[in-house]
């Protein structure tokens, strides 16, 4: 696997890992970034690393980690450190909070759907006087829309059924 990744074996042939060559120093067989830092396109990866976090430290963190978690350590340190790199206050927790607000707005967005729809409903006829709005929505969702209507009555005075 360290051989497909251009890691130990391509040290060993005379061909740095991505994280040796950024380095500009000669790769050696015990090189613990050989096998997660190509020759190719591992330089840069690497870069950002060493800029955010150096490279002892992330050798001293791969080094304690066992081999079964070390890949997926580098693809996380990297993540963190190319994050850090856009945004060096907040960092990944930045698109973290973006994301987070989008959820929120795509869940006021279907409330609101779901809320047009029910007084779209009561307007027509179509629901029953016995069938409450509970049955068609899951309880979460009918809570939301009836706070969502009573506070439409309480903005607009009244509420016409």
């Amino acid at each position: 696997a360290a051989a497909a990744a251009g890691g130990v074996a391509a040290g060993v042939a005379g061909s740095p890992c991505g994280a040796c060559k950024f380095l500009r120093r000669r790769c050696v067989a015990e090189c613990v970034f050989a096998p997660y830092f190509s020759s190719d396109q591992g330089a840069a990866r690497f870069a950002a690393i060493h800029k955010v976090f150096g490279a002892s430290n992330a050798a001293k963190l791969l080094a304690h980690l066992p081999l079964a978690d070390r890949c997926e350590a580098v693809v996380t340190i990297t993540y963190e450190a190319q994050s850090r790199l856009r945004d060096p206050v907040y960092g990944c927790v930045a698109q973290i909070f973006a994301l987070q607000q989008q959820v929120r707005r795509l869940q006021v967005a279907i409330l609101q759907a779901q809320l047009m729809q029910a007084r779209a409903q009561i307007a027509c006829g179509v629901q029953s006087t016995t069938s409450p709005v509970s049955h068609q929505w899951p309880d979460s969702t009918s809570s939301s829309i009836a706070s969502l209507l009573r506070q439409q009555e309480v903005n607009s005075g009244s509420f016409a059924t």
